[in-house]
């Protein structure tokens, strides 16, 4: 992976990583100026509870399976090592000084996009990144109501979510469907989620 391509940057607890996750981050690789993907694990996001979430290191470990040998896509713990719960702006801060002669750029959920300002340090953010927003069912014909390089994409609309497959886990239903084959595997081989 080469510098001074720019690079997006895909916050998540992908808790656990599925098919949605991978069908967006596809789409910004394939039909935006984005040339490469980092899922950026999160520890703890500061917006949701710690309740039913995987330890860290499973999670990486899903993302990296779902991911496979695609050079395009990397997963990182980056944040596991800062200090918890994680923000967006501190991360940015790091990946800046770490790679200097990288561009970097967010990619968020327009659901997201609708509490940003509730981030923090949102508008040192929106003045120094570009973001790139996928569409969310719920928030559809999202109104963008900052100023900033925010880039609304028309990636599908996947609805799926992590939650959804947790809920069906704890329920005995078959998942491994909604996440890809080795990340199924490896959910029933560690017992997760039940």
């Amino acid at each position: 992976m080469g510098e001074n391509k720019l690079t997006g940057l895909f916050f998540g607890s992908f808790n656990p990583v599925h098919v949605g996750h991978l069908v967006i981050a596809n789409y910004m690789l394939e039909y935006t100026e984005i040339k490469e993907l980092w899922f950026i694990v999160s520890p703890q996001n500061p917006l949701k509870s710690r309740n039913s979430l995987a330890p860290e290191y499973h999670r990486l470990e899903m993302v990296r399976l779902a991911i496979g040998e695609f050079n395009k896509m990397k997963a990182s713990n980056i944040e596991f090592k800062m200090p918890k719960p994680s923000y967006t702006i501190d991360t940015l801060a790091y990946l800046k000084d770490k790679f200097p002669k990288r561009d970097f750029a967010l990619i968020m959920g327009a659901d997201n996009l609708k509490s940003f300002e509730k981030w923090k340090n949102y508008k040192q953010i929106l003045e120094n990144y570009k973001i790139f927003v996928y569409p969310r069912i719920e928030f559809n014909n999202l109104e963008n109501k900052f100023e900033g390089d925010i880039i609304i994409t028309n990636a599908p609309i996947i609805e799926i979510s992590s939650s959804f497959i947790r809920d069906g886990i704890k329920q005995k239903k078959e998942m491994s469907f909604f996440t890809n084959e080795k990340v199924g595997e490896y959910i029933k081989e560690c017992g997760l989620y039940k």
